[in-house]
């Protein structure tokens, strides 16, 4: 609203910006993932089993969140998944994919095209820039498994409805919720674990983390800065207290060998 202000300033529409005689104080917001949100392993390998059990539409879905749970894409990324950026998908270990664009859903009063997604740069990432991310063994068959079956569609896409159109997001988050009260327990489906797909992404990044692995590696694969990374994850590093405890200890320990003097 305050850019409509500016803006309507500047073609002379208006003499001042009204919003700046508003007193107003930034309300407080969570900048850190819930560590509630975020599953383990296995519940993420139940969540894909279900998803399977959906049906025709849940079974071509199974890869796509994969790749959100495995490889941390964004789902506007894995959307926009094409052949090309699929490297290698060897027939064991780890493969390699290397991201070039998204395709963010805006609405289709908001694109050039007129279609709900379009296609634009990585986020956070200049024009031309690409991030490259490893695909996890279990990843590789399931994109193995999917390519196989389906092949890919209009411009070598991965992922595609059955129609051959383009992933909505109206279709995926219908199959994910469901697929997600089939795969939790009561308790789980109550809680906050997994609400959304992104949180899968949340997920994938946790655990390279608390794998230590090297945050500017992790920053790197996740298309974060590693000052947004470590200030995001924050919260769902865990396991670390002892380790500190023990190195704060070791720190402080009195030196046996010291000797007083006068």
């Amino acid at each position: 609203l305050n850019s409509a202000m500016q803006y309507a300033m500047e073609i002379d529409a208006l003499p001042a910006n009204p919003l700046k005689a508003v007193k107003w104080t930034r309300p407080r917001t969570l900048k850190t993932v819930d560590p509630r949100t975020v599953i383990n392993s296995d519940q993420a390998r139940r969540l894909l089993a279900a998803t399977a059990s959906q049906g025709a539409r849940g079974e071509r879905m199974v890869a796509f969140f994969g790749c959100m749970y495995y490889a941390a894409l964004r789902p506007e990324e894995a959307a926009d998944l094409r052949l090309d950026n699929l490297i290698s998908l060897p027939e064991q270990g780890w493969g390699e994919m290397l991201l070039t664009h998204s395709e963010p859903r805006s609405g289709s009063h908001w694109t050039d095209t007129g279609r709900p997604r379009e296609q634009r740069e990585l986020k956070h990432r200049a024009p031309g820039e690409t991030r490259p991310v490893p695909i996890h063994p279990e990843l590789v068959s399931l994109l193995r498994s999917h390519l196989k079956q389906y092949g890919t569609g209009p411009q070598d896409r991965v992922f595609v409805g059955a129609r051959g159109g383009a992933l909505t997001d109206r279709a995926y988050l219908a199959v994910f919720h469901k697929a997600r009260g089939a795969a939790f327990s009561g308790p789980e489906a109550a809680s906050l674990l997994a609400r959304r797909p992104y949180d899968l992404r949340h997920a994938a990044v946790s655990t390279w983390l608390n794998a230590g692995v090297a945050p500017t590696q992790v920053a790197e694969w996740a298309g974060h800065s590693v000052d947004v990374l470590l200030r995001v994850y924050a919260r769902c590093i865990s396991g670390k207290q002892d380790e500190a405890k023990r190195r704060i200890l070791e720190a402080t320990r009195p030196d046996d060998n010291a000797t007083g003097g006068h």
